[in-house]
């Protein structure tokens, strides 16, 4: 009589069962954490992209600096995505824009004004690397740790730096004659060893890789006359220096700048960035009237958006500038000059046509610019130094060699950005104001005088800059902003 014996196999199914299950449940928490690992990078741009941003600029909630000194307008923050800075990716193939050549069918803006006088006398048509040791490195300043802005950056004073200039005289071959003060003859340079220091804090030290790093896949553009040209040049030269193959940027038409031509767009191609300037005198549209006898004469309509805006919806950084060309000929006599709609006035005041005309720059900004993806500078007005007359009558800036620290003109704020200041706080869309003004009033020393040409005998340009120089201050101080700001965005996240 046979006698059973109990099975081992069930126990054995079991724990086969439970191993399986085990190593399954393993497998499966293991493909999780690497898929998680993989998509994070691009969720968290999508994240950045869409971060909202407030649409009143005169917040309380949302200013990160007091201006009251400049009564100027609250600086807010951008939308993230266009601060991120990423890992330095290889070179990129050079992609085809359809937007890029069909720019080469588009009429240039200088050729609408040929014969409009420039204010200094000449004539303007239609007007890190990656070694820290040379342009410094992002985190050589503790204050970008703390998350928001330190103190006022447009306080302060300039101080002596051996380390400065960022690029060497005549090394940058994007700064037209009129710019180029060293190559036209000027024997001094003391000029060139001052760095603006705000009162309260540090600006992180330039770094032009990562400010490339922050630009990639964007479009920078500079929207005004000719001082933004002027910042235009500057930012070309010190972004220039953080490239390692220097023929990668290139102006995509070809063209060399110049005052005679008012529009120019370089191409980063190891960035995929584009940095442009847009000439527009007055940021509202330029035209021109014919009388009985068929003279042509120039007139501005300040209830009308410049012709060229549609160039500006391309861009994703602007920083926008008027001002010199108020203050001269048809423009501050206002007879027969300004319009509205049909009607030319016989006269108008020039202060009041200023704000109507900013005002009209201002709602274009509100109804065209979208603030979760676009990013607002306006540049305020840049001094002017002329000793013994205006531009036009005899004003010299000539042995000007270090800057003033001292005198009444130090403490000026002139009525148009007063101006400037109340349209910007009246704005829905938040504009952050680079308020120059103040900064540039120190710098009689930095004008090209008699060097904006070479073995020149004409009027002497005490407007404009020398480059490099004043205008590369400027250009520290929108990367400062978007390093500082973008540490906020991040402590917020």
């Amino acid at each position: 009589m046979a006698v059973a014996t109990p099975s081992n196999s069930s126990p054995q199914k079991s724990r086969y069962a439970f191993i399986v299950i085990i190593f399954i449940t393993f497998f499966l928490f293991t493909v999780f954490v690497f898929t998680k690992r993989a998509l994070e990078p691009s969720l968290f741009l999508y994240k950045n992209h869409f971060t909202q941003i407030p649409f009143s600029s005169s917040s309380t909630n949302n200013t990160l600096i007091s201006l009251s000194q400049s009564n100027s307008a609250p600086i807010l923050d951008p939308p993230s995505s266009l601060l991120q800075s990423t890992s330095i990716t290889p070179p990129t193939q050079e992609p085809s824009s359809q937007s890029e050549s069909n720019d080469e069918n588009v009429q240039d803006p200088d050729r609408e004004n040929e014969n409009v006088q420039d204010p200094d006398g000449g004539n303007e048509s239609s007007d890190l690397k990656e070694s820290s040791d040379q342009n410094g490195g992002e985190n050589e300043n503790p204050d970008v740790e703390t998350g928001e802005i330190p103190c006022d950056l447009y306080a302060g004073t300039w101080v002596r730096d051996e380390q400065y200039p960022l690029y060497k005289p005549g090394s940058c071959p994007h700064v037209d004659e009129a710019f180029d003060c060293q190559s036209n003859g000027r024997g001094d340079s003391e000029y060139l060893k001052w760095r603006w220091k705000p009162d309260g804090c540090d600006l992180p030290r330039f770094n032009a890789t990562d400010f490339l790093v922050r630009l990639r896949g964007k479009r920078l553009m500079l929207v005004g006359d000719s001082m933004n040209r002027n910042q235009f040049e500057s930012i070309l030269c010190l972004l220039r220096e953080g490239l390692h193959n220097k023929s990668r940027m290139y102006e995509i038409h070809g063209h060399k700048i110049s005052k005679g031509r008012g529009y120019f767009s370089f191409k980063f191609q190891d960035y995929d960035c584009t940095v442009d300037f847009v000439l527009s005198h007055f940021l509202v549209k330029e035209g021109v009237r014919f009388d009985e006898k068929r003279r042509s004469n120039p007139t501005l309509s300040i209830d009308q958006i410049d012709r060229k805006a549609k160039r500006w919806m391309k861009a994703d950084i602007l920083v926008f500038n008027t001002g010199h060309w108020w203050a001269h000929g048809k423009t501050a006599r206002g007879k027969n000059y300004y319009k509205e709609g049909d009607y030319l006035y016989p006269h108008f005041d020039v202060t009041e046509a200023f704000r109507r005309a900013l005002k009209t720059w201002a709602s274009w900004v509100d109804l065209n610019v979208n603030p979760k993806k676009q990013l607002i500078f306006y540049r305020g007005y840049s001094s002017s130094h002329f000793r013994g007359g205006d531009w036009d009558s005899g004003g010299s800036c000539k042995g000007e060699k270090e800057p003033a620290f001292s005198g009444a003109l130090l403490d000026s704020y002139p009525l148009k950005m007063k101006i400037v200041d109340e349209v910007i706080k009246e704005m829905k869309v938040p504009v952050i104001l680079l308020n120059v003004t103040r900064l540039t009033n120190f710098r009689k020393d930095g004008h090209p005088s008699i060097w904006g040409k070479k073995g020149s005998s004409r009027k002497q340009d005490c407007s404009h800059w020398c480059v490099p120089g004043v205008p590369d201050a400027w250009n520290e101080l929108i990367y400062s902003t978007l390093v500082f700001q973008q540490t906020k965005s991040k402590s917020k996240v």
